[in-house]
């Protein structure tokens, strides 16, 4: 798997010329403080590395009007005075002399990623590129931005490679319109024009301080739903401190004011590992092709290390677990509500759910606009220290939780000789010491026969290098007869071991022990049930859906809910008999799970399973992309009423299964 990244130093060349402490922040360190964290962690050595080329005239005109393009080329020669009285002309913008080369460098970094991405030469990539461009319009630069880099990368795509179609979708603090740039167009009710409609997602925030859980409860019950069932995106475009995944759909509107992250402009919680997860949970979409356009971010430390972020999880590196409580704020629901429900006539997965709109938000009051923090002010400086505060605990989790030599290890008692694995997986031979394997054995009888009792000493030499930390992920194989009893065993060694956390997802005939405590340690959930059942909260069984698109809902209403609100020290796949699953679920489902407990998975299989799946899943366990799932078709009635009414049973006690906002009293 190969990751570009595409830069140019001649990008740090504009700056600001005169006083102006709303344009000040948009500085050339925003770029050499991102490539310097880059090289310090070893990021920009595993990358091709690829120089930005200047966008043509031409390629700038695919969005913007050739009067805008020839007042920007103009710039090139005026004076100090001259630059500041046009800047002036425009909201939140300075020109310098070198605005045009630079940002033409930046669009043409961002379609030179395209390139390489949508010609194979690259699996995915990061564009380092100054100045941003998702504020700027047709005809007039608009806060930071000169050129609309990633709406003409959009358009380009379209027309150099043939895709169909773009997915525009937008999260940015709106407060109800009362915050910059008050676009009416940023709400969630608009969604696009004629054959554009329900192209433009738009994910208002109108309170501050979203976090973690508020991002990715986004991506669950929003952008990925939809994604899937349209499966034409093609380009996610993470930015340091916020995210935007910006296109134009015929029609849509101009973008609004993106913030996200430990930021003091959009005032947002997200921690700079969250991109990670996002990032990861965009490259099971097209493949894995990705191309990731830094937009915003000007705190520098959380800027370079969200980059950071970016840039480890397209390299497949697994993301470091998120940190606090996985609870969206009741504001967030009502947004996720209110697109959901404004999105619901175009797309038959929103429909199937519910989604009724909010009639009297909490949020919503007449006050006067907000207005962006100011620089050097009390509330800056507040804001900035609670970034650095937290940005120093990131430090220290990547001290504690390093990159591991070994990603992926295979423990199968017999390798089948058409299984391919890639060269950097561990094929083990070890097995865990003959005492200990034959004490666990004991629990069960069905363990006490040669070729279980031989598959388990591999499995338990395994799980105790991913315990240990010396290895990230693995798959292992035991006889049939052995798998639950297998999997009993490894559950009673983790927890023994010191996991406080374990996720085991069963799909198939697999019951779960009755003597294994419902303490809040273990969380269990069964793929493949008999019907939608939940004792417990630590206990849930849901059929296996009959179509791709049941599947894709129960992983993204239910499976991973659950997995994020849990947050599990390592996680557990068990493949059992009668699964039911294709590669292609198979896969994606392992894919997914990575990111909820740091990439800590192992699958456990039947020795009979194909050797194609135990290579596939090596690869996505790798960081791969799953394979595609096909032709998508709608979830069953059936599938989607077990849905609703496990949501409805779990969701005051697990809050990252809610699609909507509580009722108030």
């Amino acid at each position: 798997m190969r990751t570009a990244l595409v830069h140019h130093e001649d990008m740090t060349a504009a700056r600001l010329l005169w006083e102006d402490p709303e344009c000040e922040i948009e500085r050339p360190e925003r770029l050499t403080t991102a490539l310097e964290r880059l090289r310090q962690w070893g990021l920009e050595q595993r990358c091709l590395q690829l120089a930005a080329r200047e966008a043509s005239e031409a390629e700038l005109g695919l969005v913007h009007s050739p009067e805008y393009v020839s007042l920007v080329r103009g710039t090139q020669t005026l004076s100090t005075r001259e630059l500041q009285a046009l800047s002036g002309q425009y909201d939140a913008v300075y020109f310098h002399p070198s605005t045009f080369h630079c940002a033409r460098l930046a669009v043409g970094a961002a379609l030179q990623l395209v390139d390489a991405v949508l010609t194979g030469a690259v699996h995915n990539g990061l564009a380092l590129v100054r100045p941003p461009g998702h504020h700027s319009q047709r005809a007039a630069a608009n806060g930071f931005c000169v050129f609309n880099n990633v709406a003409i990368a959009a358009k380009y795509a379209k027309q150099r490679h043939g895709l169909h179609s773009v997915l525009y979708f937008s999260w940015h603090r709106y407060e109800h319109g009362h915050f910059w740039p008050y676009l009416r167009e940023s709400d969630a009710d608009a969604v696009g024009q004629g054959q554009g409609r329900g192209f433009t997602v738009n994910l208002p925030w109108n309170q501050v301080g979203m976090g973690n859980a508020d991002y990715v409860a986004a991506f669950l019950h929003v952008l990925l739903p939809v994604a899937f069932e349209d499966l034409t995106l093609r380009s996610g475009i993470p930015r340091g401190e916020g995210l935007a995944w910006q296109g134009r759909a015929p029609g849509g509107p101009g973008p609004g004011a993106h913030h996200a992250g430990l930021c003091f402009q959009g005032q947002m919680r997200a921690t700079p590992q969250c991109f990670s997860h996002l990032t990861q949970l965009l490259q099971v979409l097209a493949g894995g092709r990705v191309c990731a356009v830094l937009e915003g971010g000007y705190h520098l430390e959380s800027l370079s290390q969200s980059v950071c972020m970016v840039a480890k999880a397209l390299l497949g590196d697994p993301a470091l677990p998120l940190s606090g409580p996985m609870e969206p704020h009741h504001s967030a629901l009502e947004s996720i509500q209110s697109v959901r429900a404004a999105q619901a006539p175009h797309w038959k997965s929103l429909q199937q759910q519910g989604s009724t709109p909010i009639l009297n938000p909490s949020t919503y009051s007449l006050e006067q606009r907000a207005s962006p923090v100011s620089p050097g002010g009390p509330k800056f400086k507040a804001a900035e220290a609670q970034a650095s505060a937290a940005l120093s605990s990131l430090l220290d989790q990547l001290h504690l939780n390093p990159t591991l030599p070994v990603r992926t290890a295979v423990a199968l008692t017999a390798l089948d000789a058409a299984l391919v694995l890639p060269a950097d997986v561990l094929r083990q031979e070890g097995s865990a010491p003959q005492e200990e394997t034959r004490a666990w054995a004991r629990l069960h009888e069905a363990l006490a026969q040669d070729k279980a009792l031989t598959a388990l000493g591999k499995v338990l030499h395994l799980l105790n290098g991913i315990l240990d930390g010396q290895v990230s992920s693995g798959i292992a194989a035991t006889p049939e007869p052995a798998l639950a009893p297998t999997l009993d065993v490894v559950i009673r060694r983790s927890s023994s071991h010191g996991a406080r956390r374990l996720l085991c997802v069963a799909v198939g005939q697999l019951d779960r022990s009755t003597d294994l405590a419902d303490d809040g340690r273990n969380l269990w959930l069964n793929i493949r049930g008999k019907e939608a059942a939940a004792p417990s909260k630590f206990q849930v069984s849901v059929p296996l859906p009959g179509t791709t698109g049941g599947f894709v809902s129960c992983v993204l209403a239910l499976v991973l809910p659950l997995a994020y609100g849990f947050q599990p020290d390592l996680v557990l796949v068990a493949l059992g008999p009668a699964h039911g699953l294709q590669v292609p679920q198979a896969t994606l489902l392992a894919s997914l799970l990575r990111g909820p407990a740091g990439g800590r998975v192992l699958v456990l299989l039947e020795q009979g399973s194909t050797s194609q799946l135990a290579g596939v899943l090596a690869r996505v366990l790798q960081g791969e992309a799953p394979p595609g799932l096909g032709p998508f078709s709608m979830a069953s009635p059936e599938d989607t009423q077990a849905l609703i009414y496990l949501r409805g049973q779990l969701e005051a006690e697990w809050k990252m299964l809610q699609v909507a906002a509580p009722q108030v009293p």
